[in-house]
């Protein structure tokens, strides 16, 4: 059976994910594209050599598609996943599933009444030197676990009108840190404390953010997980996950562009890590694809499900709380 995808939104995370099913997914084809840019969706249609429309009832409504990637901005996320459940289509749905979580709640009750297959896009679970440390916790390598320890850092901040809309460092930005915290340990987080501050650009600070932060995890197993946000790290994107315990320590650490390197009397040059997040990480958005997949076609659990997407949500939410009045924050606060 080849899975017909339908993709909602080709902005510059849908298109890519458009061209991965239609190009690099075994088992997946690319049925049909959609976004209310005509423009846009005619550009990446023609590209890829599917159809096209701006209508969303159209691609919901077509019998050449069965599952939809819901690519477009954060507000739609949850018009359109109650719209798909309600089309009886499989979902795969981009992070975060909202904002607010009463709307993340509402989408949801409407998956699980449609009894729809979802997967959530938190694609940094199928990178395979993050899955090790995993893989290394859950197979007792690492002992007892005591200390997790995430860095995220991008290389520059995004654009102003971008910041205002996004939900600011803590739900856009560290929400892949909160999802990886959570499936590192294997363990719900109880408590957040969050100390932030702008440093990098004060146009930031002005439009209601942060561009840096630390953010410390208290889990249901006594886990503690540290993670440290920048929006700017002048030598290239930084992504690292580190696992303590009694039994030893599991990493994993940039790649290199390349593994050319120089030796002289002067020292050694290597060379950088990569400088942009799908440089990084297209390796495991295709793995991600392959897992959906083979959930929707086999069956069995959600490789990230409902409740993995709206878990990281509550723990951001706890943050900026944690923040604003300088306190940990339980989690139980926000719902």
């Amino acid at each position: 059976m080849t899975l017909r995808i339908g993709v909602l939104g080709v902005g510059r995370i849908g298109k890519m994910h458009a061209e991965l099913v239609a190009r690099q997914v075994p088992g997946a084809s690319l049925a049909m594209v959609q976004d209310i840019n005509a423009e846009a969706a005619a550009a990446v249609a023609a590209e890829l050599d599917v159809p096209f429309t701006t209508n969303i009832d159209e691609l919901l409504g077509s019998g050449d598609v069965d599952a939809v990637a819901i690519c477009s901005s954060t507000d739609t996320h949850v018009p359109l996943m109650i719209a798909a459940a309600g089309a009886g289509k499989a979902i795969f749905c981009e992070k975060p599933v909202s904002l607010d979580l009463a709307k993340v709640d509402e989408g949801l009750a409407a998956v699980e009444a449609g009894a729809v297959p979802i997967q959530i896009g938190f694609n940094r679970r199928f990178d395979a030197a993050h899955a090790s440390v995993r893989a290394a916790v859950v197979d007792g390598s690492v002992g007892d676990l005591h200390i997790v320890r995430i860095t995220s850092r991008d290389p520059a901040p995004p654009p102003i009108p971008y910041i205002k809309v996004s939900g600011g460092l803590f739900l856009d930005m560290m929400i892949h840190d909160f999802d990886m915290a959570r499936f590192v340990t294997g363990s719900e987080v109880v408590d957040v404390y969050a100390q932030a501050a702008v440093r990098v650009d004060p146009a930031i600070g002005e439009a209601g953010d942060v561009d840096t932060a630390v953010v410390m995890l208290t889990h249901e197993n006594g886990c503690i997980t540290t993670i440290d946000n920048s929006r700017q790290a002048v030598y290239g994107y930084d992504q690292r996950v580190e696992a303590f315990g009694s039994g030893g320590m599991a990493a994993s650490e940039n790649p290199l562009s390349h593994t050319g390197m120089r030796r002289s009397a002067a020292g050694t040059i290597s060379q950088t890590i990569p400088y942009f997040f799908l440089d990084r990480y297209i390796p495991s958005y295709i793995e991600e694809w392959k897992a959906f997949v083979s959930y929707v076609t086999s069956g069995g659990p959600s490789p990230v499900s409902a409740e993995d997407g709206r878990a990281p949500l509550v723990i951001g939410l706890a943050a900026w709380k944690s923040y604003r009045e300088g306190r940990p924050v339980r989690c139980d606060e926000i719902g």
